[in-house]
Order: structure tokens, then C-alpha cells, then sequence
């Protein structure tokens, strides 16, 4: 076994993602069969010692039946709508299930507000902290019944890995409808599967495609982006099929299993690097890039060539290259509105009290290209 898989069998707290196909059906609703087989796996591991919190996708889909719908909707009042019948059914049948066990289940509904905004961040922190030392179980998902954005374009993958550093987990599990990465769609033949992950380069140029199922947001470009920013981040990821779901929280021997980095980022730079809403960019010359990603410095007036967007100092923005790619990402010093007398004037031309770094190198964090 892989020192990746004996560590994610050996974490001792530890995020599990489930997709909706994994546990609705478009016709039937929550599937009482798959949802009790998946808590059975859960409360066998909690049972040896290990915090777990559930990030579960279903909500919509668990609202379908009991509202007479055949397919997931498109329009948003009606997923709003789905949502808050379908929540009310996930989290009953959830406490039902782990009752078994006397396993007590807390519900956590979390919008991008809370993770992005770095107030709210803080406080989700303590909330998942104290649920965990009182031996309850977090059952995470999006508040689809007042979210916008994230029902249309947004999925519980990345809520996942988000989670995953929040809680400082040892581990992130994703259990879906696939038994792990393949280099190409499945269904088309000749294909194979990755099983181990070492670094980006072993993902380059794999193409993958969203969900079919019709039931959820997510599909492999989701968890593949959800598991390279946990990995990334320094958290070993499985990803795997939610039927596997007793071998994954054991032995986490199927799937892929997706090699963390060397260095595990803190909190505020994950939350920078990830989290974080951005309000505009500053657009930097080659030298300002190199500077920034391999060494690691701060951002100076000299080394701008544009800005774009209104913001103001304390905001986050990203750090865009000659080709408009984001190469980094951190906290502004000065509002859009100062910074075009400033663009490419070294910092002795300045005037005394704007001598200082645009974006500070302990406020900046490099993204991955």
C-alpha cells in the first residue's frame, strides 16, 4: 500500500464526501439502502477512534419525489424550493440511521459566504471544533434553499476540500458514482484508471466530463479540482465509488488516491489561495512574476503594468501575468484608485507615505499553474 493510502487509513480526522447520485434516485428520492450502507462504513470508522465529518450532496434530489418531480429542475425558485423539502428529509433520515449506532448527527449548512468571508471562516471553525469534541457526527452541505450562484454553478466537491483544511483534516474522502480518475470518459473504452496520483504532472491533459446522472452539479471536473486543491493544500485525497465506500474508510484501498504536498499551507493561506473572494486584478511584469512565484517576495508598485476592478486596501485580488493568468493571489495595500500614479515607479520615486508593498509577501500566495 502506498504511504498515501496508509495515511489515509490512519487519519484520525477525516472529511467524506457523498454525491446525490450516490444516494437519490430521480424517481424514488433518497435511497434508504444506499444512505444506511454509507453510515454503516462511517460509524465502522468513527467506531475506531476517528472524527468524521459528512459533507453530503441530496438535498435537491431527496425533494424531487416528495414534490411530484421527475428530474431535477432548472429554474431556481423550484431548486430552492426542492432543496428545502429534500433538507428536511436528508437530515431525518441521517439521525435516523446513525441512531443505530447512537452516533448523534449535527446539521451544518454553510453558503460560499461562509468560507469566504473571513469572520464567518473563523466562526465555522469553532462550530466544527466543538460538534467534533462532543462526539456528534457534522453533516455538511450547501443552503441550497437561499443560495444563488452556488446551486447553479457551484458543488459540494470543492465545499468538501474547503472543509477538509477548515477542520484541519488528516484526510479527505470523495465517494461519488466512478471508482477513481481515468485518462479519458469510461463509458468510450480505452481508458485506464489512475490509481495513484503523485504530482500535477501525472493529471495534465486528462480530460474529464461532468455529471450525466441529472441528479447533481458535480461531475470528475469537480472532484478532480476539489482533490488537487486538498493535495495541494498538503491533504492526502481517495477518491472513490460510494459503493466501496466500507473499503475506502478502511483499508482505503480502491479508487485513486491523490499524494498531498510536502507542506501542509496554514489557514490564512488557504483561505487566500482558495477561499477568498476576489475583487479585481493587478496585472504584473515578467520580473513581478518571478519575484512573486519562485521567489516568494512582496509585489511592488515597479513591477505593475495594470489594474483592473474597484476595490480598496484589505481586499484580496488576484495577480495576473502578461497572458491573464492568475499566477498568485493576496491582500491589496492601497484602493484601485491610488495605484495608477504608482504603476511602474520604483518605491524612491514615490512620495514617503506610500513607500510601502502593494501586496506584502506574508499576505500573498503563489496559485498553481
Amino acid at each position: 500500500m502506498s504511504g498515501t493510502r496508509e495515511a489515509i487509513a490512519a487519519a484520525r480526522r477525516l472529511v467524506v464526501k457523498v454525491g446525490s447520485s450516490a444516494l437519490t434516485t430521480a424517481g424514488s428520492g433518497l435511497d434508504p439502502v444506499r444512505l444506511g450502507a454509507l453510515v454503516d462504513a462511517i460509524a465502522a470508522r468513527v467506531a475506531r477512534d476517528t472524527q468524521i465529518v459528512l459533507v453530503s450532496s441530496g438535498a435537491i434530489g431527496a425533494g424531487l419525489a416528495p414534490l411530484s418531480l421527475g428530474k431535477r429542475p432548472k429554474d431556481l425558485a423550484t431548486q430552492q424550493a426542492a432543496a428545502s423539502v429534500g433538507q428536511l428529509a436528508l437530515a431525518h433520515a441521517y439521525a435516523e440511521s446513525f441512531g443505530r449506532y447512537s452516533l448523534t448527527v449535527g446539521q451544518v449548512l454553510l453558503t460560499s459566504d461562509d468560507v469566504v468571508r473571513r469572520s464567518h471562516y473563523r466562526n465555522a471553525q469553532r462550530t466544527f471544533s466543538r460538534l467534533l469534541a462532543l462526539g456528534a457526527v457534522p453533516v455538511v452541505n450547501e443552503n441550497d434553499t437561499v443560495a444563488t450562484e452556488e446551486i447553479r454553478f457551484g458543488d459540494n466537491d470543492r465545499l468538501a476540500a474547503l472543509v477538509a483544511h477548515l477542520i484541519g483534516a488528516d484526510a479527505l474522502i470523495l465517494l461519488s458514482d466512478v471508482d477513481g480518475l481515468y485518462d479519458g470518459d469510461p463509458r468510450e473504452g480505452a481508458t485506464r484508471k489512475l490509481t495513484e496520483v503523485l504530482s500535477e504532472s501525472d493529471v495534465d491533459g486528462i480530460s474529464v466530463g461532468i455529471s450525466s446522472s441529472g441528479l447533481g452539479t458535480g461531475g470528475m471536473v469537480s472532484k478532480l479540482a476539489a482533490a488537487r486543491t486538498a493535495a495541494g493544500a498538503g491533504i492526502p485525497v481517495l477518491l472513490a465509488a460510494a459503493s466501496e465506500a466500507s473499503a475506502a474508510l478502511t483499508t482505503a484501498s480502491p479508487g485513486t488516491a491523490f499524494a498531498p504536498a510536502d507542506t501542509r499551507l496554514s489557514a490564512r493561506r488557504f483561505w487566500l489561495g482558495y477561499a477568498a473572494d476576489t475583487t479585481g486584478k493587478l496585472r504584473i511584469d515578467d520580473g513581478a512574476v518571478t519575484a512573486v512565484v519562485r521567489r516568494r517576495r512582496s509585489l511592488l508598485a515597479a513591477g505593475i503594468t495594470g489594474v483592473d476592478g474597484d476595490f480598496q486596501a484589505g481586499d484580496v485580488v488576484d495577480l495576473v501575468d502578461a497572458h491573464d493568468r492568475a499566477v498568485a493571489r493576496g491582500v491589496v495595500a492601497f484602493d484601485a484608485t491610488e495605484l495608477p500614479d504608482l504603476i511602474g515607479r520604483s518605491t524612491p520615486e514615490l512620495p514617503p507615505e506610500q513607500r510601502r508593498e502593494v501586496v506584502h509577501a506574508d499576505d500573498l500566495v503563489p496559485l498553481r499553474r
